[in-house]
């Protein structure tokens, strides 16, 4: 039993075999999967693929790095499918230095506006981090974002900064970084944040766990990242796959 909270199936890497790629998510356990959307295409495909599979839901958001071409239609147009009874959160949203393509006001100002309409219409929010940890703790403090929570994607800060957000009421997602041999903060994280405020992903196509590292990601290799989780907690694998499979169902509101 495992949930993958965060994957892009909706991308192009998957175009020629989602079938098999799937069929190999379930034969390693995999149970639920959250599809996420980032801009209009994938928005789109997300949606495609939530429709003709039961066990699939849709995360819908603007991409921090894309955050310049969106518009106020494209903000409406998030808040009709937030209605969809199998769109589960809003996002990918967030702030990402890395990259340069949208100015850091205009960042914020998209993230700004998508934490209002998750408060709106009462849907957690997946947050997509790179480089900006001050500036993302800052606005969801500022936009009450405590009152929705989400998750953490892919998380790469602190234990301190961990904590900060489980006390925002945000869960801690962990993906293939923690299995790599020099990863020293996910698995700092890992180990001391509570099980009951983990969850697992595996951002495929992206970050593929040790030891396909180099390779394309897939949701059947989220299981490396709950046994690596559990062998650094001390503790059975069944136990962080059930425990990370209850929380996401929780925070989705999934069979509650």
């Amino acid at each position: 039993m495992l949930f993958d909270t965060h994957v892009h199936l909706n991308a192009e890497q998957y175009k020629e075999d989602i079938e098999e790629v799937i069929g190999r998510a379930q034969e390693a356990g995999v149970e639920n999967m959250v599809v996420v959307g980032f801009d209009r295409p994938t928005i789109e495909k997300a949606m495609e693929l939530i429709e003709k599979y039961d066990f699939l839901y849709a995360s819908v958001g603007w991409h921090p790095v894309d955050a310049i071409d969106m518009q106020d239609e494209d903000l409406a147009w998030l808040e009709e499918l937030a209605a969809h009874p199998k769109v589960v959160a809003l996002g990918e949203m967030g702030l990402d230095y890395h990259w340069d393509k949208s100015p850091a006001d205009i960042q914020k100002e998209v993230f700004r506006k998508q934490i209002r309409l998750a408060k709106k219409v009462k849907l957690p929010i997946i947050i997509h981090n790179r480089e900006a940890t001050q500036d993302i703790v800052d606005i969801l403090k500022a936009e009450g974002a405590e009152e929705v929570g989400g998750i953490m994607h892919s998380f790469s800060g602190s234990v301190e900064t961990a904590h900060e957000c489980i006390g925002m009421n945000f869960y801690i997602s962990l993906g293939g970084p923690v299995t790599f041999k020099n990863a020293k903060k996910p698995k700092e994280v890992a180990a001391a944040v509570p099980l009951d405020k983990l969850l697992i992903e595996t951002d495929c196509p992206y970050l593929t766990p040790h030891p396909y590292r180099g390779k394309r990601n897939e949701p059947a290799y989220v299981k490396l990242v709950a046994e690596q989780i559990a062998e650094l907690k001390g503790l059975d694998y069944e136990e962080v796959a059930s425990a990370t499979t209850e929380n996401a169902r929780q925070l989705f509101r999934i069979g509650q």
